[in-house]
């Protein structure tokens, strides 16, 4: 199998590490990828939506994906939870789960409250994403730096899914780019 196989034809625009981390899901066996919508996730959610090997699984609350991703983990596959930062305070009552049957975790997280944020009830979320999954025992890798981001999802992956490790990969709002608030 060709590499050119494993997504879908490449949109202009999709910036290199965007490509790479949809990349390292399929490679790595991600069977699916469940999610709340996110412009930050767009091009791996539209890459699962269009390949027949994953399913998509489109929640209306991010806790529910911890335990999709379980659920997943206990019926032989592997899945990935996608969200913003806004949700992962949505999961953190959720993730004792992931605590109490020791199941492997990965999800990748855009953040929002850091770079150029607009929004302000999306600062204080985002300042404490980090520690609210370091205090429910997730271990965090950050990607500031589009030429890491392939190593750094890679790393954590395979961490989840070979040594049964709990990780969460927090793609930096730099990284996604300014969001403005758009007036019709």
């Amino acid at each position: 199998m060709s590499n050119a196989s494993l997504s879908p034809a490449p949109k202009a625009g999709v910036p290199i590490w965007q490509k790479a981390i949809f990349n390292v899901l399929k490679h790595g066996g991600t069977k699916q990828i469940a999610y709340v919508p996110d412009a930050g996730h767009s091009h791996v959610i539209e890459c699962a939506i269009a390949d027949p090997d994953i399913e998509d699984v489109v929640l209306t609350t991010e806790e529910e994906g911890v335990a999709v991703v379980s659920g997943a983990w206990l019926g032989g596959q592997r899945a990935v939870l996608l969200m913003q930062s806004s949700g992962v305070g949505n999961c953190v009552n959720m993730f004792s789960l992931l605590q109490a049957a020791d199941f492997p975790f990965f999800t990748i997280v855009t953040m929002r409250g850091e770079y150029a944020e607009f929004n302000p009830w999306q600062g204080p979320m985002g300042k404490a994403t980090q520690g609210a999954l370091e205090l429910m025992g997730i271990h965090v890798l950050r990607v500031s730096d589009p030429d890491q981001a392939e190593e750094i999802v890679s790393a954590g992956f395979y961490a989840a899914f070979e040594a049964g490790e709990k990780v969460a990969v927090l793609l930096g709002q730099n990284l996604i780019g300014r969001k403005k608030w758009e007036r019709n």
